[in-house]
């Protein structure tokens, strides 16, 4: 006789999942992300990866000049879970609390935003890098453009 698997199936098979509750709700439920950049206007851009290997991101942000903080950060990714979540939770991070501030947020490292993850497997760390690392581009981006202005 024949099983029907089909009663089990679901989405994602998340019995299996390898992750914290933190990671899945920002996987399935990402923060800030901007899926058509068209007309939006930021300060600051910064793209890192590679379409080549299949992860890349970009990260766009606005700046409260006046404050010295970052008012928005919108990305997205082609990337894993690992990614998609951890860049969800560096955007977060960057906007809580009135923004964090410019200088802070070049420091915002990677094992930051892990440990608010509630933790990554070790073999997914390389992912989380994307977003703090396009994070700092953007940044870069806004601080040539703003002196060159000024």
């Amino acid at each position: 006789m024949k099983k029907d698997h089909t009663a089990h199936a679901t989405t994602c098979d998340v019995q299996d999942w390898l992750y914290s509750d933190i990671v899945k709700d920002h996987f399935f439920k990402p923060r800030n992300i901007l899926l058509d950049e068209a007309g939006y206007e930021a300060d600051g851009v910064g793209v890192v990866g590679s379409p080549a290997c299949g992860d890349m991101m970009a990260v766009w942000i606005k700046v409260d000049r006046k404050a010295g903080t970052i008012s928005e950060c919108k990305w997205r990714t082609f990337g894993c879970a690992s990614a998609i979540a951890s860049t969800s939770m560096m955007s977060v991070m960057a906007t809580e609390n009135g923004g964090m501030s410019i200088a802070r947020a070049k420091r915002m490292t990677p094992e930051a935003i892990i440990d608010r993850l509630g933790g990554l497997p070790d073999r997914k760390y390389h992912c989380s890098v994307l977003g703090h690392s396009a994070l700092r581009e953007a940044i870069l981006d806004y601080e040539q453009t703003h002196e060159a202005r000024n």
